[in-house]
């Protein structure tokens, strides 16, 4: 093994200013993919404000705080586990909204489960599709 190939990529400092700006990256462009109206999207990130939402738009280097990074994580594992599920289709992104029948959902979609606001609502989400994939 060269030594290139043994050196790891330094990990992410989660409260430095990059990993906010990554993360708000993926959430805007998850959020295209989901066609999230502007109100979702603050519901999704712990219902803040319109300006705040607009701020992080900008992509800027900011230290997110704890709840929004965490609530953008769940968001990560929820994509990574529908790509697993479904792969890159339009499909995998419609999901988020098709009404469920499952526990957690009786009968709501994925959205109006996560939209009720709780960080514990996107963890639900989360801990189904990770079932799923078994």
């Amino acid at each position: 093994m060269t030594a290139n190939a043994q050196r790891k990529a330094p990990a992410l400092d989660l409260e430095s200013t990059k990993a906010g700006q990554v993360a708000l990256k993926f959430f805007f462009n998850l959020m295209d993919k989901w066609q999230c109206t502007v109100e979702e999207q603050m519901v999704l990130l712990g219902s803040i404000g319109r300006s705040t939402l607009y701020k992080y738009r900008q992509l800027p280097e900011i230290r997110l705080p704890r709840d929004t990074l965490e609530r953008v994580s769940y968001l990560m594992g929820i994509h990574k586990s529908l790509r697993i599920l479904f792969g890159d289709q339009p499909s995998t992104y419609e999901w988020v909204r098709k009404a469920n029948s499952e526990a957690p959902f009786n009968g709501n979609s994925a959205l109006q489960l996560m939209l009720a606001g709780s960080v514990v609502d996107l963890a639900d989400v989360r801990r189904y599709l990770d079932g799923v994939r078994g």
